[in-house]
């Protein structure tokens, strides 16, 4: 999706709607981060931080990556205004070139959707992961009542397996874990999880 639109959402963007459906995907996310204290994640496509910035207190660190530098300023109000000092923000695109980084733990929010090239991004994030590392994907199960030219469907949970085994990943399970009212495009959708071990 153009990076511009998602500029001139970020100062509307942390809407009421938003706000709740990030919390019932932390509330997913947090069950994944048992034991994690020690660990460092990257946010992918991180936003305003809506879902890590919830999470820095279950992990090490935290480094909210996005390619929208007004997403990422307000992250950056609300990493002080609420004086969390484990989280920090980089401004960059996967897609176009990956920096020299490594975690142990990849989390992905709703932002696969907007990827055109699935394989490549896995494949990317494959790569930062630690040995042992795990790669935390919430998005939309697949809903053929949408169609946009710039964002997929959503995903078929065996099509996901698929290219998380090709990109290397291993035991990967996804699950169904909300179905809400038109939080997908105006549509009625139902979310996944899944979690994959490089």
């Amino acid at each position: 999706m153009d990076n511009n639109v998602f500029e001139q959402m970020a100062k509307s963007y942390d809407t009421e709607d938003r706000m709740e459906l990030a919390q019932v995907i932390v509330k997913a996310v947090r069950e994944e981060l048992q034991n994690c204290k020690s660990k460092s994640l990257i946010d992918y496509g991180s936003g305003t931080g809506l879902i890590s910035l919830e999470l820095s207190d279950l992990v090490d660190s935290v480094l909210m990556v996005d390619s929208s530098k007004q997403m990422l300023e307000v992250a950056k109000a609300k990493i002080s205004h609420k004086g969390i000092t484990n989280s920090k923000v980089l401004y960059s695109d996967f897609t176009q070139e990956t920096p020299e980084l490594n975690a142990d733990i990849v989390l992905m929010s709703l932002v696969l959707l907007h990827i055109p090239d699935t394989k490549k991004i896995l494949q990317e994030l494959f790569n930062i992961l630690n040995i042992g590392g795990k790669l935390i994907i919430i998005d939309f199960d697949k809903n053929n009542k949408i169609n946009h030219p710039k964002v997929h469907n959503g995903f078929s949970h065996e099509e996901l397996k698929k290219r998380l085994s090709e990109a290397g990943f291993k035991s990967i399970e996804i699950k169904t874990f909300y179905q809400g009212n038109r939080i997908f495009m105006n549509q009625d959708a139902s979310m996944f999880i899944s979690s994959s071990i490089k």
